[in-house]
């Protein structure tokens, strides 16, 4: 992760430089996710004293229009000193996405993320989920890999994306996955999400165990996604089938782990961040040994973000 003095940390540096250079295989999917290796060019965004994300010197000089709300420094750029609070820090986000979003900054979604300084911060405000990469602000978000144990092996429920969607439209999907909107735990959105997407009954959901998280850094299109993913395994019965149950996904299939472990290591198939969810299942379910050179580098490469 960067560090505060805006750069890399030297564990991180030797690791991405190591991710750099794995093109093939697994790990070109951990370092597609992770192609910002130093903030360099981007400028510090601050809520107070806090510095929750970065922003483009696009977004930067559209901001210079509102200097009632936003001020620039040699640290960067910060909302206003008169604004002290969660909430006004959150309502003149608001008021300041939509001005962006009409001069074709991001989007608004009408979801509202907490913003923190953090992973596991304290919550200092609230931002629209679709000026999030916009901002560089922390985005979390929860995945759920849907399991069934049979007697020839380990098998992974996954969805195929709804062809409509704007991102990754017909790829493989996890059986659950989502944005944690403001205000809600890992858990609270995983039972949420799990009953809307693949029609996965509260009971059921709720067998579901966290075994950890992945984050990366990644520069797109919408802007700076500074990602973290809080992964959960569920064992499903062999009786169970997941049903889509919204517009996310056109159906639900069954795979053998090692297909799909084939389909992540040698294909583009698959949505680019689920790619990191499977390769951190793969290595616990030891389809890849974590004890390995390889293992040992796609883990490392699996904690690049905040």
């Amino acid at each position: 992760m960067w560090n505060g003095s805006g750069g890399l940390g030297m564990a991180q540096r030797t690791r991405f430089c190591h991710m750099a250079g794995m093109t093939s295989g697994f790990g070109r999917h951990i370092a597609a996710c992770n192609n910002t290796p130093s903030p360099a060019g981007l400028l510090p965004f601050r809520l107070g004293e806090a510095q929750v994300g970065w922003v483009h010197p696009d977004t930067g000089r559209a901001l210079t229009f509102f200097p009632r709300d936003v001020h620039f420094d040699g640290r960067g750029v910060t909302l206003a000193g008169r604004l002290r609070s969660p909430g006004q820090w959150s309502d003149a986000l608001a008021t300041l996405g939509r001005h962006l979003a009409d001069r074709g900054i991001g989007r608004v979604r009408g979801e509202l993320f907490d913003i923190r300084e953090h992973r596991d911060g304290a919550v200092l405000g609230t931002l629209d989920r679709g000026m999030v990469p916009v901002f560089g602000v922390i985005g979390q978000g929860v995945h759920l890999n849907g399991l069934v144990r049979r007697a020839d092996g380990l098998h992974v429920w996954v969805g195929v994306r709804s062809r409509t969607k704007a991102v990754a439209p017909g790829q493989l999907d996890n059986i659950v996955g989502g944005g944690i909107p403001a205000g809600l735990t890992p858990e609270q959105t995983l039972f949420k999400e799990a009953e809307e997407e693949a029609a996965i009954p509260a009971a059921l959901a709720a067998e579901a165990r966290p075994v950890g998280r992945v984050s990366y850094i990644l520069t797109n299109a919408e802007g700076l996604r500074r990602d973290v993913l809080h992964c959960f395994d569920l064992d499903l019965p062999e009786s169970f089938t997941p049903r889509p149950n919204d517009d996310e996904v056109e159906r639900f299939e069954l795979w053998p782990a090692r297909r799909l472990l084939e389909a992540v290591r040698d294909g583009d198939g698959v949505k680019f961040n689920v790619n990191l969810v499977l390769i951190d299942l793969f290595l616990r379910e030891g389809l890849i040994d974590p004890a390995s050179a390889e293992g040992r580098a796609l883990r490392a490469g699996l904690d690049q973000g905040p």
